[in-house]
């Protein structure tokens, strides 16, 4: 049975692989981003800040000490994976990825006991 600690790693270091490789292919792939954010109604000058602050927060998670940051950070991912569930489930597109992000976090937030 893995310790509390090795799923936390495990499942913190998973998110942060989603969360760069999302970021970059929001950059990678904008034309494609922008009729995305169309179709769910998002205006399309949210896609660089999202991309912003998934690099930046994903860091934050990862390696910062100050837990009241960390804690702001989990809270805005998770209204972040929350929200984007809930526009994939509104425009009935069958998308894995707010859910398994949303499980990672979650698993992530309530693994780590001190480890941050």
């Amino acid at each position: 049975m893995p310790s509390r600690k090795t799923i936390h790693q495990i499942a913190t270091y998973s998110l942060f692989c989603l969360l760069i490789l999302t970021g970059v292919l929001y950059v990678v792939y904008y034309d494609v981003m922008v009729l995305y954010f169309k179709r769910y109604g998002y205006p399309t000058y949210l896609i660089y800040p999202l991309v912003g602050a998934k690099i930046i927060g994903s860091f934050v998670i990862l390696k910062s000490k100050n837990r009241l940051l960390v804690d702001f950070t989990y809270a805005g991912f998770f209204f972040n994976f929350v929200l984007a569930f809930f526009v994939h489930l509104m425009v009935r597109e069958l998308d894995p990825f707010p859910t398994i992000s949303l499980v990672l976090l979650l698993t992530s937030y309530f693994t780590r006991g001190n480890t941050s």
